[in-house]
């Protein structure tokens, strides 16, 4: 039978998620394995160089660098405050001395006679990584993090800004079609992700950022929204370091759309779970998706979950999803997949797939269609 290699969306109600969660440099990893750990539980930790100074002694002093041992008041590994004198001269008969302040706080690193300058190092900064979802470490990578397991219902967006988040899920919106609004969101959903349906306009989502709310899951968003959030225009879709309060993840796609039905049904099913979110987004080589995981408790889990057969692209039957006009957003089933090149109406030659969108069957590149990974 015939296969598409075709990029999918994961809709699962049951599925084993991996995790890695690593620091940025070698440090201390604070779990083992087989220990179970919550969402915001440390996993590991380290420090990050603090930033380094150069105090160039000699210019502000006045004097030659070969003197500078002569005028400086600490040493190499001293620790100093900002405001703390590291440097005087001698003045003239006791008199008219010039003092030099640490401009921050750190320890000495070296000092030349050559430069006639000093190399101050702030205070190392602390970095924590935390286990994003609960569930079991399933190895330890060493010095650098753990792996976390998970069994989990696991969605996928197709766009998404903001980047980790994680609280109640709250779904607001009673129908899939339903536009999130500026009154739909309240005080009380601080701190929650909430779902809505089709849309979120630009002042709903202010608002949602005002009031700290988690995170928010819609169909769809406005593309020239973008530049008034991020405060820039998004060229390469890669996403995840916004320093924004609320993350935002988009399942269908650019415009007023309404959202699938399994993945609505799915996120219904599992309102007042606890829930993270991730909206990083790579749309390019190593392709990232937004995500939503939602581990699942001991009575729910499907220990049949890792057993399932790969799905490595589209073929006769696979649910896809359009991301081309003019069906963009549309949910369908392959019916075929003609082996023959046929000519579109730009007159380019491609390999087609026959999708039964509606009740209709239609003939639309395979490079538009998105896998859909169901259970």
């Amino acid at each position: 039978m015939a296969h598409a290699y075709t990029p999918g969306l994961k809709v699962l109600k049951h599925s084993k998620v991996r995790k890695d969660r690593r620091l940025p440099i070698k440090g201390e990893v604070c779990k083992k394995e087989g220990d179970m750990v919550q969402a915001d539980d440390i996993v590991a930790r380290t420090n990050l160089p603090g930033n380094v100074h150069m105090v160039k002694v000699a210019n502000r002093l006045n004097i030659s660098p070969a003197d500078i041992h002569d005028v400086l008041t600490v040493e190499e590994g001293d620790k100093v405050n900002k405001g703390d004198r590291i440097a005087q001269t001698d003045g003239l008969f006791g008199f008219f001395k010039s003092d030099l302040m640490s401009p921050v706080s750190g320890e000495i690193e070296s000092i030349s006679d050559v430069t006639g300058q000093i190399v101050m190092r702030e205070a190392p900064i602390p970095v924590e990584v935390d286990a994003y979802v609960s569930g079991v470490v399933s190895n330890i990578i060493e010095q650098e993090g753990v792996t976390v397991e998970s069994n989990a219902a696991y969605v996928q967006g197709i766009f998404g800004i903001g980047g980790e988040a994680r609280g109640s899920l709250c779904v607001i919106s009673s129908e899939r079609g339903n536009e999130l609004s500026l009154e739909d969101i309240n005080e009380s959903h601080e701190g929650k992700i909430i779902v809505g349906g089709s849309f979120i306009g630009i002042d709903a989502y202010k608002k949602a950022l005002e009031l700290n709310v988690g995170g928010i899951v819609v169909g769809g968003f406005n593309y020239y929204d973008l530049e008034e959030v991020l405060g820039y225009t998004l060229g390469v879709a890669i996403t995840g370091t916004e320093d924004l309060v609320t993350s935002l993840i988009v399942t269908e796609g650019y415009g007023n759309i309404e959202m699938s039905e399994r993945t609505f049904d799915l996120l219904k099913e599992n309102n007042g779970k606890f829930v993270s979110i991730n909206g990083a987004t790579q749309i390019r080589a190593g392709v990232i998706r937004p995500e939503i995981v939602i581990p699942l408790e001991d009575v729910e889990k499907n220990t049949d979950g890792d057993l399932r057969p790969e799905q490595l692209g589209i073929k006769e039957g696979s649910l896809v999803r359009v991301i081309r006009s003019p069906f963009f957003g549309k949910i369908g089933r392959v019916d075929s997949l003609p082996a023959e090149l046929q000519q579109m109406e730009s007159e380019t030659m491609v390999r087609v797939a026959k999708v039964r969108v509606d009740d209709e069957v239609v003939v639309i590149p395979r490079s538009n269609l998105e896998m859909l990974e169901t259970d």
